[in-house]
């Protein structure tokens, strides 16, 4: 067993999120209704009405879909775009990254600034800049698996869907949530077995292609 550092998701977070391999336990509870099974009806209500506050110091909770809900992501290397674009981004802006994933048709992450006012901005560049980069790869060097894929037309949903994290029990919890979504899909059946969230890294110390921060909001 990992030994946490200080300021980690506490031990019960980390026990609902190896429970898929641990049979004799209680049932895995999945009371959240996983974002890819939304009707986009609903998905695109809940993205209009809930209010986003980025002057708050909190911790950010995204996700965006591919356009359509396309599997555009299925293609490892789509997923390094994904990943290496948001390196970049919080890099650029000073931004931490507390977890994400990365399934074949959306993106979730959580993420933490220093500064106020600089969600807008990070998100529409990791959507711009990943979008140039991914048709690009698709135009270049994945022409038969792009073919279904008219490049008139974009990468991701405009819509993002977000809200704030205000408390260490939230951040917890939407970690769980995005650590089992691999899982809930039918992909893997333990959440450490999907190499794209940052599962690894709380269960196993490992390294997941983005420096992980865990923010103690509390």
């Amino acid at each position: 067993m990992v030994t946490l550092p200080k300021g980690q998701p506490s031990t019960r977070s980390l026990l609902r999120l190896r429970r898929p391999d641990n049979l004799s336990g209680p049932p895995l509870e999945v009371s959240l209704m996983p974002a890819c099974r939304r009707c986009p009806a609903t998905y695109a209500v809940m993205m209009t009405k809930r209010r986003i506050y980025d002057n708050e110091h909190h911790a950010h909770f995204l996700t965006f879909s591919c356009y359509k809900r396309r599997r555009l992501l299925d293609h490892d290397r789509v997923k390094r775009i994904v990943l290496g674009t948001l390196n970049g981004q919080l890099r650029r802006l000073a931004g931490s990254c507390v977890g994400f994933v990365i399934m074949p048709n959306h993106v979730h992450a959580i993420v933490w600034f220093e500064a106020n006012g600089q969600l807008s901005e990070f998100l529409k560049q990791w959507k711009r800049t990943s979008s140039l980069r991914i048709k690009d790869l698709f135009s270049t060097s994945l022409a038969h698996y792009a073919s279904c894929f008219s490049p008139s037309e974009p990468v991701w949903q405009p819509r993002s869907y977000g809200f704030n994290l205000y408390s260490r029990g939230k951040i917890e919890e939407k970690l769980d949530y995005i650590h089992l979504n691999p899982v809930r899909a039918g992909l893997v059946s333990k959440p450490c077995d999907w190499p794209w969230s940052s599962a690894r890294h709380y269960l196993q110390a490992r390294s997941v292609g983005v420096p992980i921060r865990w923010i103690d909001c509390d």
